[in-house]
């Protein structure tokens, strides 16, 4: 699927990117009705970790290899991985429900899934 260099770096076009950007919006609200003694903590955390799902998918499509663009999508993913435990951590801190909790890690899993599956194609 990335032949060519011009296919690698169209990252805008990347359905998982879009995806990732619009969950990001929604950690971000998420955590703003978080108590203020975790500002410096989780949240901190798992919002530097959402940004990091679509920032590695864009700053990876700049690098000249497939190889090199799959190792930013890799990075990608481990920060998606990453999230999920801190979801899984706000809810045993009861700063989101189980539900919220489980909406979050579904839409999670679809970006994972589109992630391995962009690594996939890269690799091929």
């Amino acid at each position: 699927m990335y032949p060519n260099l011009s296919a690698m770096q169209d990252f805008r076009k990347l359905t998982v990117y879009h995806r990732s950007l619009k969950f990001v919006n929604i950690i971000y609200d998420i955590t703003s009705r978080w108590p203020e003694q975790e500002r410096f903590g989780l949240i901190s955390q798992i919002n530097r970790a959402s940004v990091s799902i679509p920032s590695n998918i864009s700053e990876g499509s700049a690098r000249r290899t497939a190889k090199d663009f799959a190792r930013f999508i890799e990075i990608a993913l481990g920060s998606a991985f990453e999230v999920e435990t801190q979801l899984i951590i706000s809810e045993g801190r009861n700063y989101i429900s189980k539900s919220e909790l489980s909406t979050l890690i579904d839409e999670l899993t679809i970006i994972q899934k589109q992630l391995n599956a962009l690594l996939i194609s890269i690799r091929k």
